[in-house]
């Protein structure tokens, strides 16, 4: 029980024409203990850009917290909302400055009117890079040939949702850090639409074992 609490997740970003769709799995762990099965680790930095978190969950929480209060003073002072490479960069500092002392993986995804749907990986350590999309987190060592083979530029939203769901479903069936619920999110310039998936919601695979 003295063990941090951890984000031990999935965690999974993809663009698409219009925004952006984020997903994440629920479950927090201790150790070996679940601390939380029903986590939210999509995080709202504004209106229109979130982030999804794996990694140590304190630390996580404070960089997000660190970086909303940033993007504040910058609405106030420009007049608009942040922009997405804004925010990206901006965790990216953090993470880099204080890569010895925190465990946070980071993807920022949002939508801006200058570029439309962005999604930034920024792994344990604060290299930056932008990905058509991007996955995190211990539960995305299982999904690189998923996503490969099933990612297509170009996507609708639908398809998106689909995609991201999927992947998480199936590393929540391998990893036994992910697990619980899954929430996704799109973000366009209408605003943030949210879709949690339970039970027999959540996309089923090899239901023989």
């Amino acid at each position: 029980m003295n063990k941090e609490v951890s984000t031990g997740t999935t965690i999974a970003a993809v663009e698409f024409k219009d925004g952006v769709v984020i997903g994440a799995d629920s479950r927090t762990t201790t150790g070996p203990y679940i601390a939380n099965r029903v986590s939210n680790k999509l995080t709202k930095v504004t209106d229109y850009i979130y982030c999804c978190r794996s990694g140590s969950a304190a630390d996580t929480e404070a960089v997000s917290d660190i970086v909303h209060y940033h993007l504040s003073f910058y609405r106030m002072e420009l007049g608009e909302e942040p922009r997405v490479r804004v925010a990206a960069h901006i965790f990216k500092d953090l993470c880099y400055n204080y890569r010895d002392s925190i465990t946070a993986g980071i993807i920022v995804a949002g939508w801006d009117k200058h570029r439309g749907g962005q999604v930034f990986s920024i792994p344990i350590g604060g290299m930056i890079t932008r990905m058509p999309f991007a996955i995190g987190g211990s539960g995305s060592t299982y999904l690189y040939g998923f996503v490969d083979a099933n990612y297509k530029s170009g996507m609708s939203k639908e398809e998106c949702l689909k995609f991201t769901a999927n992947a998480l479903a199936l590393a929540m069936s391998r990893d036994g850090s992910s697990g619980g619920i899954i929430n996704l999110a799109a973000i366009t310039k209408h605003g943030v639409e949210k879709i949690i998936l339970t039970g027999d919601e959540i996309p089923k695979f090899n239901e023989e074992f």
